[in-house]
């Protein structure tokens, strides 16, 4: 069975949660400060993303609201 994130994905959820340890973490939009361990996460997931490194995709909103 074939992994599931490149070692891209993992150095930048790593990265993350370094910046978040520091402090120095900011969400995308708002620029808050990031507290969370999961906001983190999900923030280097989309970093490593964005540069094309091996990431699942994200789980569409439809999927979501059928769930019920």
């Amino acid at each position: 069975m074939a992994k599931k994130y490149g070692p891209k994905a993992s150095k930048k959820v790593k990265k993350a949660m370094h910046e978040r340890k520091k402090g120095t973490l900011k969400s995308g939009r708002s620029g808050k400060k990031v507290t969370s361990r999961k906001q983190a996460v999900a923030i280097g997931l989309s970093e490593a993303r964005r540069e094309g490194a091996k990431v699942p995709r994200k789980k569409s909103s439809s999927k979501k609201a059928k769930k019920k």
